[in-house]
Protein backbone atom coordinates (compact mmCIF):
# COMPACT_ATOMS: atom_id res chain seq x y z
CA UNK A 1 0.00 0.00 0.00
CA UNK A 2 1.29 3.36 -1.08
CA UNK A 3 2.05 6.00 1.74
CA UNK A 4 0.16 8.55 0.20
CA UNK A 5 -2.72 6.57 -1.33
CA UNK A 6 -6.57 6.82 -0.88
CA UNK A 7 -6.81 3.63 0.69
CA UNK A 8 -4.27 5.06 3.59
CA UNK A 9 -5.78 8.06 3.66
CA UNK A 10 -9.25 6.60 4.44
CA UNK A 11 -7.94 4.19 6.85
CA UNK A 12 -6.34 6.84 8.93
CA UNK A 13 -9.11 8.74 9.07
CA UNK A 14 -11.79 5.55 9.94
CA UNK A 15 -9.67 5.09 12.72
CA UNK A 16 -9.49 8.39 14.04
CA UNK A 17 -13.08 8.97 13.41
CA UNK A 18 -13.23 5.39 15.41
CA UNK A 19 -11.04 6.65 18.56
CA UNK A 20 -12.16 9.94 19.00
CA UNK A 21 -15.93 8.25 19.09
CA UNK A 22 -15.07 6.15 21.72
CA UNK A 23 -13.33 8.45 24.06
CA UNK A 24 -16.47 11.05 23.24
CA UNK A 25 -18.27 8.11 23.65
CA UNK A 26 -16.82 7.42 27.47
CA UNK A 27 -16.74 10.90 28.39
CA UNK A 28 -20.03 11.55 27.91
CA UNK A 29 -21.57 8.72 29.73
CA UNK A 30 -18.69 9.46 32.63
CA UNK A 31 -20.03 13.31 32.54
CA UNK A 32 -23.88 11.38 32.87
CA UNK A 33 -22.92 9.84 35.66
CA UNK A 34 -21.59 12.72 37.56
CA UNK A 35 -24.90 14.95 36.43
CA UNK A 36 -26.89 12.82 37.78
CA UNK A 37 -25.31 12.02 40.96
CA UNK A 38 -24.87 16.33 41.42
CA UNK A 39 -28.61 16.43 40.75
CA UNK A 40 -29.68 14.10 43.34
CA UNK A 41 -27.41 15.48 46.06
CA UNK A 42 -28.72 19.26 45.19
CA UNK A 43 -32.34 17.60 45.31
CA UNK A 44 -31.34 16.46 48.83
CA UNK A 45 -29.96 19.71 49.96
CA UNK A 46 -33.01 21.11 48.90
CA UNK A 47 -34.95 19.02 51.06
CA UNK A 48 -32.73 19.59 53.86
CA UNK A 49 -32.99 23.86 53.40
CA UNK A 50 -37.10 23.61 52.80
CA UNK A 51 -36.96 21.69 56.19
CA UNK A 52 -34.71 24.15 57.84
CA UNK A 53 -31.69 21.37 58.21
CA UNK A 54 -29.64 23.65 56.73
CA UNK A 55 -29.57 26.95 56.70
CA UNK A 56 -29.01 29.18 53.56
CA UNK A 57 -25.73 29.86 52.44
CA UNK A 58 -24.00 27.48 54.58
CA UNK A 59 -21.43 25.87 53.55
CA UNK A 60 -21.74 21.64 53.51
CA UNK A 61 -19.24 18.94 51.65
CA UNK A 62 -21.61 16.12 50.28
CA UNK A 63 -20.47 13.74 52.86
CA UNK A 64 -22.36 15.53 55.44
CA UNK A 65 -25.34 16.05 53.34
CA UNK A 66 -25.79 12.65 52.38
CA UNK A 67 -25.14 11.16 56.43
CA UNK A 68 -27.72 14.16 57.28
CA UNK A 69 -30.40 13.03 54.67
CA UNK A 70 -30.09 9.56 55.73
CA UNK A 71 -30.59 10.02 59.12
CA UNK A 72 -33.40 12.36 59.24
CA UNK A 73 -35.29 11.95 56.06
CA UNK A 74 -37.04 9.08 55.02
CA UNK A 75 -38.17 9.17 51.40
CA UNK A 76 -41.61 7.73 50.44
CA UNK A 77 -43.11 6.85 46.90
CA UNK A 78 -46.78 7.70 47.26
CA UNK A 79 -49.39 6.83 44.62
CA UNK A 80 -50.76 10.38 44.29
CA UNK A 81 -54.70 9.66 43.48
CA UNK A 82 -55.03 7.40 47.22
CA UNK A 83 -52.72 8.88 48.99
CA UNK A 84 -51.08 5.94 50.38
CA UNK A 85 -47.75 4.19 49.74
CA UNK A 86 -46.82 2.75 45.55
CA UNK A 87 -47.13 -0.54 45.44
CA UNK A 88 -43.69 -1.85 44.64
CA UNK A 89 -44.39 -4.51 42.34
CA UNK A 90 -46.25 -1.78 40.30
CA UNK A 91 -42.89 1.16 40.64
CA UNK A 92 -39.73 0.66 41.81
CA UNK A 93 -38.85 3.97 44.25
CA UNK A 94 -35.52 2.85 43.82
CA UNK A 95 -35.47 3.48 39.60
CA UNK A 96 -38.23 5.77 39.55
CA UNK A 97 -37.70 9.22 37.74
CA UNK A 98 -40.39 11.58 38.76
CA UNK A 99 -39.77 14.47 36.86
CA UNK A 100 -39.53 11.77 33.52
CA UNK A 101 -42.73 10.05 34.51
CA UNK A 102 -44.84 14.01 34.30
CA UNK A 103 -43.91 14.22 30.20
CA UNK A 104 -44.48 10.19 29.72
CA UNK A 105 -48.41 9.52 29.10
CA UNK A 106 -48.32 5.49 30.51
CA UNK A 107 -46.95 7.10 33.92
CA UNK A 108 -48.77 10.51 34.15
CA UNK A 109 -52.33 11.98 33.95
CA UNK A 110 -54.30 14.54 31.84
CA UNK A 111 -55.11 17.95 33.93
CA UNK A 112 -58.51 18.99 33.66
CA UNK A 113 -57.59 22.75 32.36
CA UNK A 114 -60.58 23.96 35.79
CA UNK A 115 -58.16 22.21 38.23
CA UNK A 116 -54.69 22.99 36.51
CA UNK A 117 -53.94 25.89 38.89
CA UNK A 118 -50.15 25.11 38.02
CA UNK A 119 -50.69 24.86 34.21
CA UNK A 120 -48.28 21.96 34.00
CA UNK A 121 -50.77 20.39 32.07
CA UNK A 122 -49.65 16.22 33.20
CA UNK A 123 -48.90 15.29 36.67
CA UNK A 124 -47.27 11.79 37.33
CA UNK A 125 -49.32 9.12 38.89
CA UNK A 126 -46.51 8.62 41.65
CA UNK A 127 -44.48 10.98 43.37
CA UNK A 128 -42.31 11.23 46.13
CA UNK A 129 -42.61 12.40 49.88
CA UNK A 130 -40.00 12.99 52.79
CA UNK A 131 -40.73 12.39 56.00
CA UNK A 132 -38.73 14.53 58.23
CA UNK A 133 -37.63 12.53 61.71
CA UNK A 134 -37.34 13.24 65.22
CA UNK A 135 -34.66 11.29 67.29
CA UNK A 136 -37.45 8.62 68.69
CA UNK A 137 -38.41 8.05 64.63
CA UNK A 138 -41.59 10.07 64.77
CA UNK A 139 -42.48 12.54 61.96
CA UNK A 140 -41.80 16.02 62.70
CA UNK A 141 -41.86 17.66 59.03
CA UNK A 142 -43.76 16.53 55.63
CA UNK A 143 -41.06 17.77 52.65
CA UNK A 144 -43.01 17.73 49.38
CA UNK A 145 -42.09 18.38 45.85
CA UNK A 146 -43.67 21.04 44.27
CA UNK A 147 -44.05 22.90 40.81
CA UNK A 148 -45.58 25.33 38.04
CA UNK A 149 -45.29 28.20 35.56
CA UNK A 150 -44.25 31.34 36.83
CA UNK A 151 -43.56 33.77 33.79
CA UNK A 152 -41.22 32.33 31.81
CA UNK A 153 -40.42 28.58 32.95
CA UNK A 154 -41.30 26.22 35.21
CA UNK A 155 -40.06 26.45 39.04
CA UNK A 156 -39.24 23.29 40.87
CA UNK A 157 -39.13 23.37 44.26
CA UNK A 158 -40.35 21.86 47.52
CA UNK A 159 -42.44 22.88 50.30
CA UNK A 160 -42.41 21.87 54.21
CA UNK A 161 -44.95 21.53 56.49
CA UNK A 162 -45.25 21.31 59.93
CA UNK A 163 -46.65 17.78 61.21
CA UNK A 164 -49.90 19.01 61.40
CA UNK A 165 -49.89 19.14 57.64
CA UNK A 166 -51.28 23.20 57.48
CA UNK A 167 -48.22 25.13 59.12
CA UNK A 168 -45.90 26.14 56.66
CA UNK A 169 -42.19 25.27 57.78
CA UNK A 170 -40.51 26.30 54.91
CA UNK A 171 -40.38 26.75 50.78
CA UNK A 172 -36.90 26.92 48.45
CA UNK A 173 -36.99 26.81 44.57
CA UNK A 174 -33.76 25.12 43.20
CA UNK A 175 -35.08 25.04 39.59
CA UNK A 176 -36.30 28.11 37.57
CA UNK A 177 -35.69 30.41 34.32
CA UNK A 178 -37.34 33.75 35.88
CA UNK A 179 -36.06 37.24 35.25
CA UNK A 180 -33.19 38.16 37.13
CA UNK A 181 -34.04 40.82 40.11
CA UNK A 182 -37.44 39.96 39.33
CA UNK A 183 -39.19 36.50 39.49
CA UNK A 184 -35.93 35.70 40.41
CA UNK A 185 -36.55 36.28 43.96
CA UNK A 186 -38.33 33.32 44.61
CA UNK A 187 -34.66 32.35 45.65
CA UNK A 188 -34.04 35.45 47.90
CA UNK A 189 -33.45 34.51 51.74
CA UNK A 190 -35.58 37.16 52.47
CA UNK A 191 -38.83 36.35 50.68
CA UNK A 192 -38.49 32.81 52.00
CA UNK A 193 -38.12 33.75 55.58
CA UNK A 194 -41.55 35.38 55.46
CA UNK A 195 -43.36 31.74 54.51
CA UNK A 196 -42.60 29.96 58.17
CA UNK A 197 -45.59 30.24 60.41
CA UNK A 198 -47.85 30.75 57.75
CA UNK A 199 -51.15 28.78 57.04
CA UNK A 200 -52.66 26.60 54.31
CA UNK A 201 -56.15 25.17 55.68
CA UNK A 202 -58.70 26.98 57.68
CA UNK A 203 -60.73 25.68 59.80
CA UNK A 204 -63.13 23.87 57.25
CA UNK A 205 -60.01 22.70 55.60
CA UNK A 206 -60.24 24.64 52.80
CA UNK A 207 -57.09 26.20 51.24
CA UNK A 208 -56.58 29.46 52.24
CA UNK A 209 -53.05 30.35 51.47
CA UNK A 210 -52.00 33.19 49.34
CA UNK A 211 -49.38 35.30 47.53
CA UNK A 212 -51.06 38.31 47.41
CA UNK A 213 -50.20 41.54 44.93
CA UNK A 214 -48.11 44.04 47.37
CA UNK A 215 -47.56 43.38 50.94
CA UNK A 216 -49.55 41.64 53.99
CA UNK A 217 -51.07 44.34 56.71
CA UNK A 218 -50.42 42.71 60.13
CA UNK A 219 -53.64 44.01 60.71
CA UNK A 220 -55.62 41.85 58.16
CA UNK A 221 -57.40 39.11 59.50
CA UNK A 222 -56.60 36.64 56.99
CA UNK A 223 -52.67 37.66 57.69
CA UNK A 224 -51.68 33.82 58.72
CA UNK A 225 -52.82 32.75 55.50
CA UNK A 226 -51.22 35.38 53.14
CA UNK A 227 -47.93 36.26 51.86
CA UNK A 228 -45.89 39.23 50.61
CA UNK A 229 -45.85 39.54 46.71
CA UNK A 230 -42.62 39.69 44.94
CA UNK A 231 -42.09 43.51 43.65
CA UNK A 232 -42.41 43.86 40.16
CA UNK A 233 -43.09 39.93 39.93
CA UNK A 234 -46.78 39.70 39.89
CA UNK A 235 -47.01 36.91 37.17
CA UNK A 236 -44.57 35.15 38.92
CA UNK A 237 -45.86 35.37 42.65
CA UNK A 238 -49.52 34.56 41.17
CA UNK A 239 -48.13 31.32 39.67
CA UNK A 240 -46.39 30.44 42.84
CA UNK A 241 -49.18 31.09 44.91
CA UNK A 242 -51.40 28.76 42.22
CA UNK A 243 -48.65 25.87 42.01
CA UNK A 244 -48.67 25.61 45.93
CA UNK A 245 -52.49 25.78 45.92
CA UNK A 246 -52.67 23.16 43.45
CA UNK A 247 -50.29 20.42 44.88
CA UNK A 248 -51.84 20.64 48.36
CA UNK A 249 -55.37 20.26 46.97
CA UNK A 250 -57.36 17.40 45.73
CA UNK A 251 -55.20 16.47 42.29
CA UNK A 252 -52.30 16.79 44.21
CA UNK A 253 -50.85 15.36 48.01
CA UNK A 254 -54.51 16.40 49.59
CA UNK A 255 -54.81 12.42 49.37
CA UNK A 256 -51.85 11.57 51.34
CA UNK A 257 -52.22 14.94 53.77
CA UNK A 258 -55.31 13.23 54.73
CA UNK A 259 -54.35 9.83 54.88
CA UNK A 260 -51.72 10.96 57.04
CA UNK A 261 -53.74 12.84 59.49
CA UNK A 262 -56.18 9.32 59.93
CA UNK A 263 -52.43 7.46 60.67
CA UNK A 264 -51.55 10.02 63.59
CA UNK A 265 -54.82 9.76 64.89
Amino acid sequence: MKRDSTTQILLVATLLCVVCSVIVASTTVGLRRRQLENKRLDQKKNVLLAADLIQEGEVVSQKSIDELFSQKIQRVLIDLKTGQKADPDTVDPETYDQRAAATDPNQSKLIKPAVDLGRIKRREKFAFVYKVLDSDGTVDQLVLPIYGKGLWSTLYGFLALARDGTTVRGITFYEHGETAGLGAEVDNPKWKAIWPGKQIFDENGDIRLKVIKGSVSPASPNVKFQVDGISGATITSKGVSQLVRYWLGPDGFGPFLKHFHQQQD
